[in-house]
This record gives C-alpha cells, structure tokens and sequence, in this order.
C-alpha cells in the first residue's frame, strides 16, 4: 500500500484535490478576496442542510472543534441561564467542563458511556423548571453512539429550552434537523465529515440567539457575537488560517461534486458495513449494535489476547492507523472510522490484513 490511511475520526486523510488547495497564493486576511472566501464557505455550510441565510448564520473559527463548542456554550447560555448537560461518553463531559471553567450555572445528567439517553430521566430534569438550555452531543465518539436528537428535541420545545449541539462527528453525514429538533446552535468542524484539514470549526446559530443582550461575552477570542458582527461586514476579529480556509472552501466542493451529504453518508455506510461483516466473521464483535452507531465510527472489543498497542502497531505497518479507546475503555476496545479520502477497496483490504494478524 503505497499510502497511509487514516481510520482514526479526525483528522482525515486528504484528497490530492484539497491538499493541492493548500497550495494556493498566500493571503492577507484583511484583503478583499479573503472576504470573498470567507463568505462562500460560511454559504457552503448552510447549503449542506438547507438553511435559510436570513435566519442562520455561520460563524468561522480558527481552531479545533472543541473550541467550536466551547464558543457555543459561552456566548448562548445568558448571565441569568442554566445549562444542562447530557453526558453518554467523554465529550458529553467535556461540555460540563466547559460550563465550570467558566463558572457558568449548570448540572449534568450522567449516564454509562454507551448507553441509550435516558429520556424519562431528562424529563424529569427539565420539569424543575430552571433549566434554560441543554447541550448535548450528536455523535459521541467516545463509544460510536449516535443519539437520538429527535426526543430530546421535542422535549426541549416542550419545556422552552433551547438546544445547543455538538455536532463535531456529525456535521456533513448525518441527518440533522435543525428545525424539527428546536437547535439553537450546532459547533461543528473542518476535519471530519466535511474532509478539510484542522485549524477551522464553525458555529451553525440562529441569528435571533445573537441578539440577546443578556449574554456577557466570557472569552475575548471566542466571542460568537464579535466573530458574527464582523463576519457580516466581510471582516474578521482575529487572524483567521487562510490555508485552512482554503482547504475547506475546497473540501465543499468536492462534497457537492461527489453528490451532496447524503451520498457521503451512504458511502459511509457502505464502508462500515464491509468492515463490520468482516471483523464479525473473524471473531471481532462490535461494542454496540449497528442501529445504534453512526454511519461516522464503530467500536470494536479487541481481539482475545492482543492489546491496542499490539493491535494499533501491527496494522500500521500495513498502512491503516486505527483509534484507541477513552477512559476505561482504552483496555477494552478499539475504533474504526469510515471519514476521507477511502473507499470500500481500502475497507476489504482493512479486513483483510486484520484476518493476517489475528488469525
């Protein structure tokens, strides 16, 4: 294999296409053609799921998906709010973090890394009447689960809590329904689903959240408010990576060329189907059943008798480099994710070198 292919979710391995878009013409980020940029890929973004310009906005960061959400929670979530945070895996409990850092008012629903949100519970919690916004997110990574928003959703419009969602896993493959589901905002990132490289993520918000006047900015750098009032006027706050930009304005257009978010998502699909027959048929059982993952990563229980160190380093030599677990989990399981530039050849081959070394 003359290339080595990430499998691991985020970053991803390029194309040729958008790592040749790095390569374009250097650019200062106060000139007029970085507006333009900045502009077609904050439409880009809202042309994935059809959103309305004049009631959604894309606000563009430099920086990881974490600070995607992390700019979310602290410039939504007013000086006179109370968070709730779902917790199912570790970037469930990374959101909490971030609400104490910043000594945000909040509590937090636990449940099992894995298991199924626990909607009897949640409404339980938000009965009590002080909740004002829930965080939650789409794709917990940490096991491959995908959560059900739908529910949670519904329950948020119930009770007139508005959601907010970590959709760094999720953005550009699933299914998200920005309207049905009441989402006040959703953090998302470059390198994942969208195929682009790090050092961009992005905030999908409704504009009318932006306007509340009852938010004080907590963080000078991550400040929604300030990012949106100048990305509006063409402008920018800080010195944004153009590179990056460049990659993602290309990675946009190749999404579009290759057919649009759902045949991304089919393509992930079919990618992960090879991979899960495959490692079934050599004894590797998945950790959670197929219509409870998303179409983005699976987890794996390692093989009897192979650690992840083991298991990690011998497919690498045979040009895969997979995931490890989280936590607890480290010992127990490994994962496999379907994101960039491969195709279905590449997971037949993944099953059969793993057939190599475990059997």
């Amino acid at each position: 294999m003359n290339r080595q292919l990430l499998l691991n979710p985020g970053p991803v391995t390029l194309s040729s296409r958008v790592r040749k878009a790095l390569l374009n013409p250097d650019l200062c980020h106060r000139e007029p053609e970085f507006s333009v940029l900045q502009d077609n890929i904050r439409n880009k973004l809202l042309d994935i799921y059809n959103l309305p310009r004049d009631e959604w906005a894309t606000v563009l960061l430099t920086g990881s998906g974490t600070s995607a959400v992390e700019a979310m929670i602290t410039s939504l979530v007013p000086d006179n709010g109370r968070l709730l945070v779902i917790e199912n895996g570790i970037y469930g409990e990374r959101m909490t973090n971030i609400a104490a850092i910043h000594r945000i008012s909040h509590q937090h629903l636990h449940q099992d890394w894995g298991s199924e949100i626990d909607l009897e519970a949640l409404e339980r919690e938000l009965t009590k009447k002080s909740i004002t916004h829930l965080a939650v997110v789409h794709h917990e990574t940490t096991t491959g689960r995908l959560n059900q928003i739908s529910g949670i959703g519904e329950l948020c419009g119930k009770h007139g809590v508005e959601l907010l969602l970590d959709g760094v896993s999720s953005f550009g493959a699933e299914d998200l329904s920005f309207l049905e589901w009441n989402i006040m905002a959703c953090a998302a990132t470059a390198n994942k689903c969208l195929h682009g490289v790090p050092g961009t993520s992005f905030v999908i918000v409704r504009r009318k959240a932006l306007n509340d006047q009852t938010v004080t900015a907590r963080s000078l750098y991550l400040d929604l408010n300030r990012y949106l009032h100048q990305q509006d006027k063409g402008g920018t706050p800080f010195t944004q990576s153009v590179q990056c930009f460049y990659a993602l304005d290309e990675a946009l257009d190749e999404l579009n060329d290759n057919g649009g978010r759902k045949q991304r998502q089919q393509d992930y699909l079919s990618r992960m189907q090879i991979v899960r027959n495959g490692f079934v048929a050599l004894g590797i059982q998945p950790l959670l059943a197929s219509s409870d993952c998303s179409c983005v990563l699976h987890a794996y229980n390692l093989p009897v008798g192979c650690s992840y160190q083991q298991l990690h380093d011998a497919l690498k030599a045979k040009g895969y480099v997979i995931y490890a677990g989280q936590g607890d989990l480290s010992r127990t399981i490994f994962r496999i994710s379907a994101m960039g530039d491969i195709n279905e050849d590449d997971m037949t081959r993944l099953v059969k070198k793993m057939g190599e070394i475990v059997g």
